[in-house]
């Protein structure tokens, strides 16, 4: 019979190739972590690490061992999680991982009213910037913009309009364009260069037009710098109706919408997360933010804020 203490031990130096930093991360003594990894070896009648310069590497019974190793702990755990569905009790680790456009004005309060509401949960937010590339039954993944297939249940969740705005700071150094083909007149704020392809803009009256920015002498790679920028007079550029209304709350006036009546198409907001049977902490997570959908990202014939600040661009 194992003991999952040393089972514990010997996984976690087998990750850091350390006593030192495994000891730290588990919390123990250097001595105790030493003693349970030498239990380990007397029961298998086995060495299973050796010391080289100042790492700890595995003999080729430790190789070998760590694969069923690995097996028994996740299966302890599973046989855990089991018991606590058992008594309906929602509690283990959770990662939520949303894109970074999401993360400041809206992930942050979500996972703390979760948190809240589940006082066993350990939950991990991490930002995201790309589509992830293997399901993991225990994350849940929230992303804007198109999806290819990426190994996961897509699930439609919302959208957020968007439209070109500016600051009141560029609109007084420069002339506002009237129609879009103005537009290659003036500054252009990029994220990125997610836009270099063309940024096709849409009018409920006229044809569509399709823009195709200047390059862009600044490029960045999060939403809230992109904002940043373009409201502190750096150019046009086109932002979420939605994250702009955020701003606004806290620094009104900042930014101006620039031809209010041409929009670019809305950016999708999916929930992503893995196929099949699902932990009781994921659906109470799924169900959460559900639940925590703003109404702007599912009402997609709303008046935005766009066009409210559309009469700001005169005065």
């Amino acid at each position: 019979m194992y003991d999952f203490d040393e089972l514990n031990a010997f996984s976690n130096v087998m990750a850091t190739g350390s006593l030192t930093r495994s000891a730290q991360a588990m919390g123990l003594a250097k001595s105790t972590l030493s003693r349970r990894i030498s239990q380990l070896e007397n029961r298998l009648d086995q060495p299973l690490l050796r010391r080289q310069a100042n790492r700890l590497i595995p003999t080729e019974a430790g190789l070998l061992f760590h694969t069923y190793c690995q097996e028994l702990l996740a299966l302890a755990a599973n046989s855990q999680e089991a018991l606590a569905e058992l008594k309906e009790e929602i509690s283990g680790q959770l990662t939520l991982k949303v894109h970074t456009s999401l993360t400041r004005g809206w992930a942050s309060e979500v996972i703390n009213a979760f948190i809240q509401r589940y006082s066993h949960i350990e939950l991990t937010l991490q930002t995201l910037d790309a589509l992830p590339t293997s399901p993991d039954s225990h994350c849940v993944h929230v992303w804007l913009g198109e999806l290819g297939e990426c190994g996961l249940h897509q699930e439609p969740v919302g959208e957020l309009h968007r439209g070109l705005y500016t600051s009141p700071t560029y609109r007084d150094g420069a002339s506002l364009p009237q129609h879009p083909d103005e537009l290659c007149q003036h500054d252009w704020v990029d994220l990125l260069g997610t836009t270099q392809g063309g940024l096709p803009l849409h009018h409920a009256d006229k044809e569509s037009f399709v823009f195709h920015p200047p390059r862009s002498r600044l490029r960045v790679d999060l939403a809230m710098l992109h904002m940043d920028a373009i409201a502190r007079g750096q150019g046009i550029g086109v932002l979420s109706h939605w994250l702009v209304e955020q701003r606004e709350h806290h620094h009104p006036g900042d930014l101006i919408a620039c031809l209010p009546e041409w929009s670019p198409a809305a950016m999708p907001i999916t929930l992503l997360y893995a196929y099949g049977h699902q932990p009781r902490r994921v659906h109470a997570l799924l169900d959460f933010l559900r639940n925590s959908i703003p109404d702007e990202w599912k009402n997609q014939h709303a008046n935005y804020l766009g066009h409210s600040l559309a009469s700001k661009v005169a005065n």
